[in-house]
């Protein structure tokens, strides 16, 4: 039984990887062999630059200074988001104010609000704000919003033991230091996984560089795609080769950081 559960398991990852596989395997292919029927190995693989496409997007195309940029505005961008999520999962969790119930299911429910919803409104704030064609845009939505962190770090926050607060409140320490020095240390795992969460929400944005970054120098990865492709034709075997270079970061970090996301997640609603 758990022979026949192993295959099973294996050949569903096969398959839901195997449009990763192909496009790997066609970030070695030249332009002329990419879409060969049957498919077929890379044929840059036997080259005498196997490499060619990953040297072309990297070095013709500049794509490491665009890994750069989406690296500093997902980072800053999730750290963000640890310090105002993890603040207002506090505030929710542990102290008591008028109205705490009624703003928290309104915080919940921005979760249902599509961001092409408010991108107006937002677009002409950034714009009187001075804003546009800056990396501003990219993080602070982002640094201010987090329905998600909050509910999550709440949830963890509001199943820490009584006594270690009243502990504190003894010892004399206000709120702000029961929150610095006492929950969020307890709370790596949470954290751990709404940073995994953000960076990858972050470095998959695509709608607010494409409004508000004209400036090349400032690009990320998912806006630079759009460089391989114009009105009538696509780059695919460059698109692609870039296509792997956006992803590949994200699947190193998720598969050594896996771990906490699954503790994580499976302690959202677990009292105890």
């Amino acid at each position: 039984m758990r022979a026949a559960f192993y295959v099973i398991v294996s050949i569903l990852g096969l398959i839901w990887a195997s449009p990763f596989l192909w496009m790997l395997n066609a970030s070695f292919s030249s332009e002329k062999t990419i879409f060969s029927v049957p498919p077929r190995p890379g044929d840059l693989l036997l080259s005498a630059d196997p490499f060619e496409n990953y040297r072309i997007v990297l070095s013709e195309y500049n794509f490491f200074r665009y890994l750069i940029n989406t690296l500093i505005v997902a980072s800053l961008a999730s750290i963000g988001q640890l310090l105002t999520c993890s603040l207002a999962g506090f505030a929710f969790a542990r102290m008591s104010f008028r109205g705490k119930g009624i703003l928290f299911s309104l915080l919940v429910g921005t979760m249902m609000v599509p961001i092409q919803i408010v991108i107006i409104p937002e677009f002409l704030l950034m714009m009187n704000l001075h804003w546009l064609d800056t990396w501003a845009p990219l993080i602070v939505p982002s640094f201010l919003v987090g329905a998600l962190g909050t509910f999550l770090l709440r949830t963890f926050f509001e199943n820490v033991p009584q006594e270690l607060e009243d502990a504190a409140v003894v010892d004399g320490a206000g709120p702000f230091r029961i929150y610095w020095n006492i929950f969020l240390p307890l709370a790596r795992t949470p954290l751990v996984t709404l940073f995994i969460l953000a960076f990858i929400t972050n470095w998959n944005q695509l709608l607010r560089p494409i409004i508000y970054i004209t400036n090349e120098r400032l690009m990320t990865l998912p806006m630079a795609l759009t460089l391989f492709q114009s009105q009538y034709e696509a780059r695919w075997h460059l698109l692609l080769t870039g296509s792997v270079i956006t992803v590949l970061p994200l699947l190193v970090i998720y598969v050594f950081l896996q771990r906490y996301v699954i503790r994580g997640m499976v302690g959202v609603g677990v009292k105890g």
